[in-house]
């Protein structure tokens, strides 16, 4: 009988342990994923009636990129690419140097997860259809923060 227990126990050891066989890189960028994963369909709300407050260096990469989109010139083809690239190591700048706590940046974030979306899109098909909904997702970044 004690033979049959340490069997069993050993079985159930063995198979504990190997069902956690995720590195540890694995799991720490799976407990930052849960840390900053908001829903997408939830909608931005005002801070009591105000466009919310962004840390100044955080807004830095917000308004660089905006100005990106802004100035953008569609008659060269290889713009396309160099936007591109632009946004995404602005929005790398960005989310590695987050700052922000509380409300502000949860709400911050509503925007965030669906603007990188279009950053991937339009690196993905460089059209001006993507274009235009980065371009849009400005406009609702301006309403809400400041």
């Amino acid at each position: 009988m004690l033979k049959i227990k340490i069997a069993l126990l050993a079985t159930f050891s063995l198979l504990l342990f190997s069902c956690n066989t995720k590195s540890k890189e694995e799991k720490a960028t799976e407990i930052k994923t849960e840390e900053h994963q908001h829903s997408e369909s939830e909608t931005i709300q005002l801070n009591g009636g105000q466009k919310w407050k962004v840390d100044v260096d955080m807004m830095a990469h917000i308004r660089t990129m905006e100005n990106d989109v802004t100035s953008f010139d569609k008659e060269t083809p290889e713009n396309y690419q160099l936007l591109a690239d632009n946004l995404k190591k602005n929005l790398d700048l960005l989310t590695s140097n987050c700052t922000m706590k509380g409300q502000a940046h949860d709400e911050l974030h509503k925007w965030l997860l669906p603007y990188i979306e279009l950053v991937d899109d339009f690196s993905k098909d460089k059209s001006n259809e993507n274009l235009a909904k980065i371009q849009e997702s400005f406009t609702t970044f301006n309403q809400y923060f400041q």
